[in-house]
């Protein structure tokens, strides 16, 4: 019986082993991280009209036959162009036990290529969410916001988790683990989850972030520690306290706080009230038990925050909270933490671009 909570590394290998959750190709130990499981893309990518849910009483394939334009074959590579929306069939399929969700989220990597990716299911009516005892395959949809890019059959832009029963905190459970072991650098903001805001006043120069610029070359998925970052962002300094977010330009910022996940915890970054501006915080949105840990490699990380303007210009400014990290009990203790047993791009992380941006 799996106790209430996220499940961990060990859970997850369980779920391959009893079948729960099956794919084309076998399931490589590297696609399992302390509480999540990547996903890999499919060989075919199906060009569609519009972005689409399956609906409750239709199928992915059913949609498809509707809006579909034309087939591209991954294997090889294939460009998929900025400004399109695309659908791709993912290796692994999932058949979950009655009381069992899962969530899912673009990669950190993918989030920061301002790469919108969201995983649809049979029958679904919400992105990201397979319901309670799904029993399918599952699709990703795709749409290149910044940049058109590159993509091959078993790249990994979307990760899964799975909830047995209920697995969020409370705001008392939030101020509890705070005092036995800090989850934010200074005083915590709760309410619905831990606040965090944005760095604008950092504490060397004057650079706080980068915008990705309107016209430039694709981006190989493949291809990590490659591209020089001049190709593609532009640098964004203030000596104010304060920038102007630009109504649909794209920016990579960071949280001002540096934040833990202890090991008995998950955490998703959520967006804040929309009321306070007219932006969106966040694409990728999983933290694993580990990050920031000091006994995995951190002392705090900060938030990479992926930041889209819309309607209106809007002035962003030092410490203006932007967004929350909701916090969730682990069904049982990761054998592997973040930063510690698997290798972690982005523990210990400032300010920082994808991993395919050679480092300035």
């Amino acid at each position: 019986m799996i106790s209430a909570g996220v499940l961990a590394d060990h859970q997850i290998k369980d779920m391959i082993a009893q079948g729960r959750i099956t794919a084309e190709a076998t399931i490589d130990a590297g696609q399992i991280q302390p509480a999540s499981l990547d996903l890999r893309l499919g060989k075919t990518a199906y060009r569609v009209r519009a972005s689409f849910l399956a609906g409750r009483t239709r199928t992915v394939k059913d949609r498809l036959s509707d809006f579909q334009m034309h087939v591209i074959d991954l294997d090889g590579g294939a460009v998929l162009e900025k400004g399109c929306v695309y659908v791709v069939p993912l290796m692994e399929s999932l058949s979950l036990p009655k009381g069992m969700t899962a969530v899912a989220s673009a990669k950190s990597s993918i989030g920061r290529l301002d790469l919108l990716t969201r995983i649809i299911t049979d029958h679904g009516v919400e992105f990201d969410r397979v319901p309670d005892g799904y029993d399918g395959p599952l699709y990703v949809e795709i749409c290149p916001r910044s940049f058109s890019v590159v993509a091959q059959p078993g790249q990994l832009l979307n990760q899964i988790i799975f909830r047995q029963g209920k697995t969020f905190m409370s705001d008392d459970d939030l101020r509890a683990l705070h005092a036995k072991t800090p989850i934010v650098s200074g005083e915590p903001v709760i309410s619905d989850g831990l606040g965090f805001s944005v760095d604008l006043k950092p504490a060397e120069g004057n650079l706080v972030g980068y915008r990705a610029k309107p016209h430039t070359g694709v981006v190989d998925l493949s291809k990590l520690n490659h591209y020089d970052p001049a190709d593609f962002w532009e640098p964004v300094h203030t000596d104010d306290g304060w920038i102007i977010l630009d109504p649909g330009a794209f920016y990579i910022l960071v949280s001002r706080e540096a934040i833990v996940i202890p090991p008995m915890q998950a955490a998703e970054m959520a967006p804040y009230l929309a009321m306070v501006g007219e932006f969106r915080v966040h694409y990728a949105g999983f933290f694993d038990p580990g990050f920031g840990y000091a006994e995995a490699g951190g002392a705090g990380s900060r938030g990479v925050l992926e930041v889209r303007c819309h309607e209106a210009p809007f002035v962003l400014e030092h410490g203006q909270v932007v967004g929350r990290l909701v916090y969730e009990h682990m069904a049982a203790m990761p054998d592997a933490l973040y930063g510690r047993e698997i290798k972690s791009n982005y523990q210990g992380q400032g300010l920082k671009l994808s991993k395919h941006f050679r480092a300035t």
